[in-house]
């Protein structure tokens, strides 16, 4: 059978577009590593490499929007979602370089102490020198202080873990979450540790101090009033720079950790300085955020005056909060320091933090 003739082919026509692979340059093209961010130093760390950028943000990589949403609203995370701006959110670094690994890392070093350290009290009688005042006091104060650690565990931070624009602010949201609920999980263990080793130690009467003590009615209420707000970046300011400073560590630097050796215990400061190591490395975090936002370039100006209306909110309810715990300080047998020197120190802390960021408390205050 003779072949049936064919017409020619034809192909079609090459057309480079610049989109094939290889054809774009960046900073890292011509190198065997590549990186879609410029990492602060000359090597990306390992955390930078599991933070930046995991959160898509189509200002940077999503030509076609969002492609997930709210179906009454915008997508994804909206910037609406605070008041305060920035001309590159994902300047934002966390100083601690804190995600999924060295948050498990930290807690369980933490929990390890904490344990060794009731443990060995337990097996020492270390409790039984307590006199009956100061069993009281921690009965019924540092109890009525594990409500406050845990609200703010579970209604202030894990509220706001993820409405933070980038997975860096978000990271760090998380990890202060998770430092306040062990926290209040360690006081909570505590507590109990203490109902079965002393007598006369009431391990139910914190309930009554935080639901209806006088002395700890304001603290409650700001907790509750943080809770109430919305704004994520006002929810972050009002707690970790107003209401620690004025209120936590107050409470738990000022008081707790320096008299209660004075009284014979030498247990609760090293539960307690837990605490206050998770707030140092948290307030890092804090301190850089709102140092960034404050000095941004496009909206440093607004940023402050933003800034100064918060602290118009906030420092007057902390305020009355911290003098509201006076009575507490005379309490204890043994007192180590008064309650003006305490406050004193804590007004002074407060001012240097607000210096390191860039604030000033509005004019014609007096604290």
């Amino acid at each position: 059978m003779a072949n049936s003739p064919t017409g020619t082919r034809s192909f079609p026509k090459v057309e480079f577009t610049d989109s094939e692979a290889g054809a774009l340059e960046f900073p890292s093209s011509k190198s065997r590593s590549y990186s879609y961010f410029k990492p602060a130093k000359l090597r990306a760390t390992v955390y930078e490499d599991v933070t930046v950028d995991v959160q898509p943000d189509p200002d940077r990589h999503l030509t076609q929007g969002w492609v997930y949403g709210f179906g009454d609203g915008p997508g994804g995370y909206p910037h609406e979602w605070t008041r305060a701006k920035s001309s590159n959110w994902h300047a934002f670094l966390d100083p601690n370089e804190e995600w999924e690994q060295t948050l498990y890392r930290n807690n369980s070093a933490v929990v390890r102490q904490v344990s060794l350290c009731l443990d060995n009290a337990k097996r020492a009688g270390a409790y039984q020198g307590w006199n009956p005042a100061w069993q009281k006091f921690i009965a019924r104060n540092l109890g009525a202080w594990m409500h406050a650690e845990n609200g703010m565990a579970l209604h202030v931070f894990t509220s706001i873990q993820r409405s933070g624009p980038t997975n860096m602010v978000n990271n760090a949201v998380a990890v202060n979450a998770a430092h306040k609920m062990r926290f209040a999980q360690d006081l909570a263990l505590y507590n109990l540790d203490l109902s079965e080793s002393l007598e006369i130690f009431d391990g139910d009467v914190h309930k009554e101090v935080w639901q209806s003590a006088g002395e700890w009615q304001p603290t409650r209420q700001v907790v509750e009033q943080l809770t109430a707000t919305g704004d994520w970046a006002e929810l972050l300011f009002g707690a970790n720079v107003v209401f620690e400073q004025l209120v936590g560590q107050l409470f738990r630097s000022e008081l707790i950790m320096q008299i209660s050796a004075r009284n014979g215990d030498y247990i609760t400061p090293t539960i307690v300085g837990t605490g206050e190591h998770d707030y140092h490395r948290d307030l890092a975090y804090t301190r850089s955020l709102f140092h960034l936002l404050a000095r941004d370039a496009d909206h440093g100006e607004a940023n402050r005056a933003l800034f100064g209306e918060w602290l118009a909110t906030w420092v007057p309810r902390c305020l009355d909060a911290a003098r509201a715990l006076q009575p507490i300080w005379s309490q204890p047998a043994e007192q180590a320091r008064t309650f003006a020197d305490s406050l004193a120190a804590s007004k002074e802390k407060f001012a240097q933090l607000l210096d390191e960021i860039g604030l000033d408390l509005p004019e014609g205050w007096q604290m």
